[in-house]
């Protein structure tokens, strides 16, 4: 694609906010400087209104094109995560993180300053018209910082006729951009498991009773939750990645712990298989005459699927921007979860349904996938996103 000349002279000022908040990573709902950060650029390019504070540390910048009333052309909000992950960088750049163990893994220093880049060139043309909002959330790695914005009343003070988002993709090449029509990342759901038994010598295993072998024999149940229990048309998968007991080699312990994740492209499958977890976990518990308790997340990730309208529009302005041969759209759904999926699904408050689109877009072919300690965002993919948020602003919102 041929970047806009006004974008191509923004991006060094870009590249300069992301890694200075690649510097600076925080995690969680704990982001004071990151949100100063954003709330500070969002004012200083004149941004009608910037509001702090929901959910916690999220920021809403709103910008009005150049015609009309406040909703007079429709309104679109375009959401940005802020947050950092809690480990240890490895990639040697210059700009790593000065923070032990918080490191921006995943690219949300780039998604941060990419939609700031957007909202200054939108502020600066305001070739739209209508109202976008620039939604910076925190707290996605986890926290379900979507859902605690929209609990904090994000789209009744800010109501919008669709959602954008946006995630960088190691493996697919800068300049190129992908969306789905549908099914898109899968929800996810994790489980702990607490095992109480009777604890005794490891030599009188009959007078115990012995939650390392209900253990045992539940991790194996738990896996026939999807090749058993679960429509074989659907996708699902059930890991037990967790199984900690025992202090020493001749002591039977008083209980056990397990852990997993579950996914699944269907809320009602997912809501199946939570159902046979707590039902194996209790009928082997009983076998073994061992309590089990099964306690869940409470921040789960429902399935992103996008609304079909809203990924045609956001291919269509993928496809006029870059090219066909750069677009891919409709890719295999992925196993991995986003709590964008909490605007896409209905508001429990409000009985609101928000339509949407989340994409992806290219971070390189090479170097480490996300999450790995040597990840770091690729500044070249800047002027792609910067181009593509101002296009679908405008496509959004046209003011001829």
């Amino acid at each position: 694609m041929t970047i806009p000349a006004p974008i191509k002279k923004l991006t060094p000022e870009v590249k300069r906010w992301r890694r200075d908040l690649h510097q600076h990573p925080e995690v969680g709902y704990e982001l004071p400087r990151t949100s100063k950060f954003v709330a500070d650029k969002l004012k200083e390019f004149g941004l009608e209104k910037v509001e702090t504070g929901l959910g916690q540390s999220g920021v809403v910048g709103m910008l009005r094109g150049n015609q009309g009333r406040r909703h007079a052309g429709g309104s679109i909000m375009i959401r940005a995560d802020m947050d950092a992950l809690p480990m240890q960088e490895e990639s040697g750049v210059k700009h790593a993180s000065k923070t032990p163990g918080k490191f921006h893994g995943c690219g949300h220093d780039g998604h941060t300053a990419c939609l700031l880049g957007a909202a200054k060139h939108l502020a600066a043309t305001r070739n739209f018209k209508g109202t976008v909002y620039f939604c910076f959330q925190p707290a996605e790695e986890g926290g379900a910082g979507a859902k605690a914005m929209m609990d904090d009343g994000l789209f009744e003070k800010y109501p919008v006729d669709a959602v954008y988002g946006a995630h960088n993709w190691p493996s697919m090449p800068v300049g190129f951009m992908g969306c789905s029509e549908g099914k898109m990342l899968a929800a996810s759901q994790e489980f702990y498991v607490t095992l109480t038994g009777k604890g005794g010598h490891a030599a009188r295993p009959h007078e115990a009773h012995d939650p390392v072998v209900a253990g045992s024999e539940l991790v194996l149940a738990l896996q026939s939750i999807v090749s058993r229990n679960t429509d074989p048309i659907e996708t699902a998968v059930l890991s037990v990645t967790q199984f900690q007991a025992g202090t020493t080699t001749n002591v039977i312990p008083n209980s056990a712990k397990l852990a997993g994740t579950m996914r699944s492209f269907s809320n009602v499958t997912m809501k199946k298989m939570i159902a046979e977890v707590r039902r194996k976990a209790k009928a082997v518990g009983a076998a073994h005459q061992v309590t089990v308790e099964v306690t869940l997340d409470d921040k789960p990730y429902p399935a992103l699927i996008n609304s079909k309208r809203e990924a045609r529009f956001a291919a269509g302005v993928m496809k006029d921007l870059l090219g066909e041969q750069h677009c891919v759209i409709n890719p295999p759904p992925a196993m991995g979860s986003e709590d964008f999926a909490y605007y896409l699904i209905k508001d429990a408050r409000t009985g609101r349904k928000t339509p949407g689109c989340f994409v992806t877009f290219g971070n390189g072919v090479q170097g480490p996938m996300l999450h790995n300690p040597k990840y770091d965002f690729n500044d070249e993919a800047i002027p792609h996103m910067v181009a593509f948020w101002s296009r679908l602003t405008e496509k959004a919102l046209p003011s001829g």
